[in-house]
């Protein structure tokens, strides 16, 4: 142990700097969150080059780029950093007086109507717990949790989930088609599916990002069911889609859960469809690692 700590080439803090820098690409904002000047956090990144013989990052007057060597780095010592600071955090919640934190990723595409199943009863049973909520991508989300940056995630799963993570909670999501309510009349005045979903086809369409997991699975079944749309607008939130076609600016396929916090009978109008999407909601956490007890009850008293 001795003999490796005098030839360390870093420490954890020229490590989380190393970090911050990959981060933000970005030496001076680096350097503001870490309360350090420019150059000296220049002169640390430096320093560990030196150390190790091999250039991280490429400098520009403008710009920074991550090398392999620098991207390795950063991947492989991404879940040290964040182990230490979940270890940190524990040893004073436990033992320092801190008040217990759960740290809760949320995807973008989950609606607002959905909180209340995930914290309500752990609010009312275990009021003396604090709560961190970030509000994510799935894919970040997955990422967070891998390296100890977050507790518990929850969101619409890939295909295939990393074998590090394991699946608390499943739930089934339904969608329902939405117009403004002013179509209402419009549509009912169609006699059949056909002619209604030939009108649908023209309207301007709203939709969740294709690049989410819930955006790719629903294109997917679109296409399966012969609705090839270019949508008008793609936006990553449902709460935001379900507003703007309340005001008349598309239609769009919404979770119906979503729609529980809208006056729907004034301004929406769902439209009857003799088939329906549905996605999976999972809760997800790191497999190999034991939970504090209080982790351990907020799982419990999630509801879907």
């Amino acid at each position: 142990m001795h003999n490796f700590l005098n030839t360390v080439p870093f420490d954890l803090y020229e490590l989380a700097l190393f970090h911050l820098v990959v981060k933000h690409q970005s030496f001076t904002k680096a350097a503001e969150l870490a309360g350090l000047t420019q150059s000296a956090i220049t002169r640390q990144i430096q320093g560990i080059e030196t150390s190790l013989g091999i250039q991280l990052l490429e400098r520009t007057t403008r710009s920074i780029r991550i090398t392999p060597a620098g991207e390795f780095l950063n991947r492989e010592s991404a879940r040290l950093l964040g182990n230490v600071e979940h270890s940190l955090a524990h040893l004073a919640q436990e033992f320092g007086g801190a008040r217990k934190e759960i740290r809760v990723a949320v995807s973008r595409t989950i609606g607002l109507a959905y909180l209340p199943g995930f914290f309500h009863a752990s609010l009312r049973l275990l009021p003396e717990l604090g709560y961190r909520v970030t509000c994510q991508s799935s894919d970040e989300i997955l990422a967070s949790i891998e390296v100890n940056e977050r507790d518990i995630g929850v969101l619409c799963p890939p295909r295939r989930l990393p074998k590090t993570l394991r699946v608390t909670h499943k739930f089934e999501d339904a969608f329902t088609l939405v117009t403004p309510a002013v179509f209402a009349g419009e549509l009912q005045g169609l006699s059949t599916t056909k002619s209604r979903v030939e009108w649908l086809k023209k309207q301007n369409w709203l939709q969740i990002d294709e690049k989410s997991n819930t955006g790719r699975s629903l294109r997917l079944w679109m296409h399966h069911q012969g609705w090839r749309i270019e949508p008008t607008m793609q936006l990553d939130n449902f709460d935001l889609i379900i507003n703007l076609v309340a005001l008349g600016m598309g239609i769009s396929f919404v979770p119906v859960r979503a729609l529980a916090l809208y006056n729907q009978r004034r301004k929406l109008f769902r439209v009857p469809l003799p088939h329906r999407f549905a996605r999976e909601l999972v809760v997800v956490l790191r497999k190999h690692r034991k939970l504090p007890n209080h982790i351990e009850q907020f799982v419990a008293n999630v509801l879907f």
